[in-house]
């Protein structure tokens, strides 16, 4: 086998092909770092004074369409046996120049009860939730931020559709 001389045509080529082969191969390459909840979050903004900034982080499914997220708010409290529920928003914003959708907590209203006579004045804490539990898209690739007031509470669940009826 014969060595050439490198002429400057050759070592531009040459060049070019050690640049490819090292981006190429796996040690040229850099993988990107894993994305944390942190990076995930950079976008939003901070919490207002008095709220809260709440995230849910969705897992990927294979069939997103089919799913939604059920957002409940409430608080939890001491109440009688008469059933109670109070009022709230849960208003859809966005983040400016990015598109982003997240959501906030409003009008959250004072506790309504049946006011029916209890058998005894027995008091139990539990989770009074807001008469507004919308439904939201389910999305995996981004996460859920609902801004809310710090003595608000918020659960979700999630809602999977059956199989399509043909209506008749």
């Amino acid at each position: 086998m014969a060595l050439s001389i490198p002429t400057p045509r050759r070592r531009v080529s040459l060049s070019l092909c050690l640049a490819a082969a090292v981006l190429a191969s796996p040690l040229g390459a850099q993988a990107a770092p894993p994305r944390t909840a942190q990076d995930e979050l950079a976008a939003f903004p901070p919490a207002p004074a008095g709220q809260v900034r709440r995230v849910i982080f969705l897992p990927a499914e294979r069939d997103e369409n089919a799913l939604r997220v059920g957002v409940i708010v409430g608080r939890t409290m001491m109440v009688d046996c008469n059933r109670q529920v109070f009022s709230s928003r849960l208003e859809e914003r966005t983040v400016e120049g990015w598109g982003y959708t997240y959501f906030v907590v409003t009008n959250v209203g004072p506790p309504a009860s049946t006011m029916m006579a209890c058998p005894t004045n027995a008091r139990t804490q539990q989770f009074v939730r807001s008469s507004d539990e919308p439904l939201l898209r389910y999305n995996s690739r981004l996460p859920l931020v609902i801004f809310a007031p710090r003595d608000v509470e918020v659960r979700y669940r999630v809602w999977r559709a059956g199989r399509e009826i043909v209506a008749r």
